[in-house]
């Protein structure tokens, strides 16, 4: 990976605080950092914060604003810089910078839904976009004076993966073999009928195309999706969990394992080859335990592998159980989604996770699957790093 240099503006709002981390994964990753720090936003953060992650001594450049830099990120990017952005206005170091680069900018707005969703911050925005300024966020959620809706900074993994993007690091994951699980399988009953689940595959379907942008070599096994799949990726049907169980154990050497498929616990002990009359009797039906496939893959992966496993529950037990699930069957990274709430999860268009690893647990906000997928990938690929 070729080391970018970055210029930071981080501007008065109370979402400053996450510029911080910002600044954090970007040198992580190796980047050369320039914080340029407003008066406004040393209300909230000081400056010399932003130096110490930057691994800078503060003031050792007399024109921070204007160094030649590949990127340009705002964060927080507050209505009143956008529309100094929009008009040509340049009375800090982030507006002149904004005036002096040459290169991408990355803005990430945040502000009070009601300032959002004023006309004059929305021509300010789109004036922006068409002079090709990339605006990332902002998200739904509780903003700092308490009001909800449509103004929260965008969480500083999303920003940094779009920093990425725009740097032209989309092959981090090129020469790695990715295995994804997708869908819900569907157990036999008789001809026709089957047991099954909510499943729709969005999830997987989310995390195999994250993962084919940053160049890995993907396999999707796709269990009854109700979404089309990537484009540019191996697809195999495995419709029931014995078919999932064949497939996985033929690709069990990928180097990432992302196993988001809803998998039957159970089946049909006896599966009738033609229909069963409906005939007024009760119908008593004797299920067996399918084989667990993360158990399995937990049990026998080598070679550094990554292995994260799902776990859709309910609530506060739910979210204990899928935390002893991550011990009790050996994999690196527990996804844990609240299958209780209508509004996310099974069959819905957003989700709201938590990551759980052994060290550490990270939520992530609602926020659609793509979004909770490039979050998903990016910590995957952290823990491939440290592998390696």
């Amino acid at each position: 990976m070729l080391v970018a240099r970055v210029l930071v503006g981080v501007t008065g709002g109370i979402a400053a605080y996450k510029a911080c981390e910002l600044v954090r994964l970007l040198v992580k990753s190796g980047h050369d950092v320039m914080p340029l720090i407003t008066p406004s936003a040393e209300h909230f953060v000081r400056a010399r914060t932003f130096f110490a992650l930057a691994r800078r001594a503060a003031g050792d450049d007399p024109y921070p604003h204007l160094t030649q830099a590949d990127l340009l990120v705002i964060a927080p990017a507050t209505a009143n810089t956008l529309a100094k952005l929009a008009h040509g206005l340049a009375d800090n170091l982030v507006t002149e910078a904004a005036l002096a680069h040459r290169g991408p900018v990355l803005a990430a707005p945040a502000m009070n839904p009601r300032m959002w969703a004023h006309p004059a911050t929305r021509a300010n925005v789109e004036t922006l976009r068409e002079r090709g300024v990339d605006i990332v966020g902002p998200g739904e959620g509780d903003t700092g004076e308490g009001e909800w809706g449509i103004g929260r900074m965008a969480e500083p993994e999303e920003i940094f993966r779009r920093c990425r993007e725009l740097l032209g690091e989309t092959d981090t994951l090129r020469g790695r073999r990715v295995l994804v699980t997708a869908g819900g399988t569907r157990e036999p009953l008789d001809s026709v009928r089957f047991l099954g689940n909510r499943s729709s595959g969005r999830m997987g379907v989310a995390l195999a195309e994250e993962a084919r942008k940053r160049g890995a070599d993907v396999t999707l096994l796709a269990a009854n999706l109700s979404v089309p799949p990537p484009h540019g990726i191996e697809v195999v049907e495995t419709p029931t969990a014995q078919a999932m169980l064949d497939a996985v154990r033929a690709h069990a050497d990928a180097d990432l394992v992302l196993m988001a498929a809803a998998v039957a616990d159970y089946r049909p002990r006896n599966e009738l080859q033609d229909k069963r009359a409906k005939d007024g009797d009760v119908w008593q039906v004797t299920l067996e335990p399918t084989t667990d496939i993360l158990r399995e893959l937990g049990s026998r992966r080598e070679n550094g592998q990554v292995l994260v496993g799902f776990a859709a529950d309910h609530g506060e037990q739910g979210l204990a159980r899928a935390r002893e699930k991550r011990v009790s069957k050996g994999v690196d990274l527990v996804v844990f989604n609240d299958v209780s709430r209508g509004d996310i999860g099974f069959d819905a268009p957003e989700n709201e996770v938590v990551l759980l690893g052994a060290e550490s647990e990270q939520r992530i906000d609602r926020a659609p699957k793509d979004r909770i997928a490039a979050a998903i990938v990016e910590k995957a690929e952290e823990l491939l790093r440290e592998r390696a």
